[in-house]
């Protein structure tokens, strides 16, 4: 087995590690770096359970390799909040009941970043265009848009 060394800046903290050339992203963040928010729904890509920001940009780190974000800057959900204050989106998720579970909130609450990032105040249908690829067994969506149009309005 060969070992590459990466650097990678996880939640502004810097890391370099030596990684198995096919240890995707998401397990180097579970299980090196303990940060358990990443969930591993599907394992394929699918569900967006594992999706974090890679640059700013949404991925899927089940389906990332950690290798290929050796210089990058990652954000998984342990790195939104300031301190003991939620992000505006994450407070809107909970005030709107946005979540029930849970398992999939992570991913939808980083996607929901990019899409605010890209489009401030989106329509109903760029939410439901932006959030197509995540599933959530739990609130049938409702709850979900409606957490995404209140973090519109509060960011």
């Amino acid at each position: 087995m060969s070992l590459h060394t990466i650097s990678v800046t996880v939640n502004g903290r810097a890391h370099e590690a030596e990684v198995p050339a096919r240890l995707t992203l998401a397990d180097f963040l579970r299980e090196r770096l303990d940060l358990t928010a990443t969930h591993l729904g599907c394992e394929h890509g699918v569900c967006g359970a594992c999706t974090v920001l890679v640059d700013g940009a949404t991925a899927r780190s089940c389906i990332l390799l950690a290798v290929q974000v050796d210089g990058a800057a990652v954000t998984t959900l342990e790195g939104v909040a300031q301190g003991d204050e939620l992000h505006p989106v994450q407070q809107a998720f909970w005030d709107k009941h946005g979540m029930q579970c849970g398992f999939c909130t992570p991913g939808i609450v980083l996607s929901t970043l990019e899409l605010l990032e890209r489009r401030p105040q989106p329509s109903r249908e760029d939410i439901y265009r932006w959030l197509g690829g995540h599933l959530c067994r739990c609130t049938g969506y409702v709850k979900i848009v409606e957490a995404v149009e209140e973090a519109a309005r509060n960011t």
